[in-house]
């Protein structure tokens, strides 16, 4: 029996609205080691993001490190094995490799070459021994960037050869009672976003989304994917997940389980896939449910509960509608938030009035959450003096939603 621990998207170093998460993470770093403590996996499998920054902070790596360390000393017999996502430096992550690999950690990042330019394509396979014996292998794929996959006419043509050949060369090493697994940082079509969740870092139209059909190798019995936040299986199927990220990124992953993967194979094929869940030390609130005026905003703000802001006190997003440019907003929300135990971390304006709206500058993030089809509204407007017909929303919002 083999069994590993599937997690992804640490995010270590992450700011949320200018609140340091350190303690969070060092919370579900305890809670790891406890369960691999009490579970005893063979295998930890980490599939990208290790960090939120490819220059994390000192403070960061040390994190990292001290954990790598000390989940290591408690379980000799565990092997690790880690690839570098978007938000990583490959070239960073795979530096201390030789004595991450005297601690049985391996860590896959960068696409390395042959002296003929050639991808060195064993470099990625990763046997998963047991007793002495290779019981498994995992084809450890990071994030592919441009130029790391063979010359293709797209990212997802280049994406698709890279594991086709990673395939291909496992079979000249693998025996069929070995059973195989794959990771990748990448987000598939059909998986699940929230709406307005920015975090993941999605590409325009789609561009980068693969098609779960690069998995269909018989051969394969479980898929480690990284990249989105939300734990999900892929095209309806079991063996093909993200983990998730342990703790929200985004108020728009608020609703989000945490947690990790525990998978069990029987010689070349799968078991069992649990979940087993973790709650984050620190939660995340919105007030109101829905947009409202400030004086709505300022009575549910009231009614939370009276006390110091510790640790463990929730983050708090404030959706406020505003029917008219209201200079004095901020000052009022943190009067009337003093003695209360929340985190004030943003505040989100949904304007229900046009004036300047064109010509007002607006952060980055307030873009963001406008919906596209209400700026189509309001130009239509201004073009023509009067509401948009509801048969071109309808066809806009359908065109959006193929997009």
């Amino acid at each position: 029996m083999l069994t590993i621990f599937h997690t992804a998207d640490w995010h270590i170093g992450q700011n949320f609205y200018g609140y340091d998460r350190k303690d969070e993470h060092l919370f579900f770093f305890d809670w790891l080691k406890k369960q691999t403590k009490e579970l005893c996996p063979d295998v930890l499998l980490i599939a990208g993001d290790i960090f939120d920054s490819p220059n994390p902070s000192a403070e960061s790596q040390k994190i990292y490190y001290r954990f790598l360390h000390e989940i290591t000393s408690g379980n000799p017999d565990l092997q690790i094995i880690i690839i570098a996502g978007n938000h990583d430096s490959a070239a960073r992550l795979e530096a201390p490799n030789p004595l991450l690999e005297e601690m049985n950690i391996r860590v896959k990042g960068l696409i390395k070459r042959n002296q003929d330019g050639e991808i060195d394509y064993h470099d990625l396979l990763i046997p998963i021994e047991k007793s002495g014996k290779t019981v498994a292998w995992c084809v450890a794929v990071p994030y592919l960037r441009q130029g790391d996959y063979p010359p293709a006419e797209s990212h997802v043509k280049g994406t698709e050869l890279m594991y086709e050949t990673m395939y291909a060369e496992l079979e000249k090493v693998r025996t069929p009672a070995q059973a195989v697994i794959v990771t990748g940082h990448l987000q598939t079509k059909g998986a699940l976003l929230s709406d307005k969740d920015r975090s993941e870092r999605t590409i325009i139209g789609g561009l980068e989304c693969i098609s779960a059909n690069i998995f269909d190798n018989e051969d394969i019995a479980y898929v480690a994917l990284g990249h989105l936040h939300r734990c999900q299986k892929v095209a309806g199927r079991e063996n093909i997940q993200y983990a998730g990220s342990p703790l929200p990124m985004s108020f728009a992953e608020k609703n989000y389980v945490q947690g990790i993967n525990l998978v069990k194979f029987s010689g070349a094929k799968i078991e069992t896939i649990e979940r087993i869940n973790f709650v984050p030390p620190v939660g995340l609130l919105s007030l109101p449910s829905e947009p409202k005026l400030l004086d709505d905003v300022l009575d549910e703000i009231a009614k939370l509960p009276d006390g110091e802001i510790t640790a463990n006190s929730p983050y708090l997003e404030i959706k406020l509608l505003l029917a008219a440019p209201e200079p004095s907003i901020r000052y009022h929300i943190e009067n009337a938030l003093k003695n209360k135990s929340v985190k004030l971390a943003c505040t989100v304006s949904h304007r229900n009035y046009q004036e300047e709206f064109f010509e007002k500058k607006m952060e980055y993030n307030e873009l963001q959450e406008i919906n596209p089809v209400e700026i189509a509204k309001i130009a239509y407007l201004n073009q023509y003096g009067n509401e948009m017909p509801e048969n071109l929303q309808n066809l806009l919002q359908s065109v959006i939603s193929e997009i």
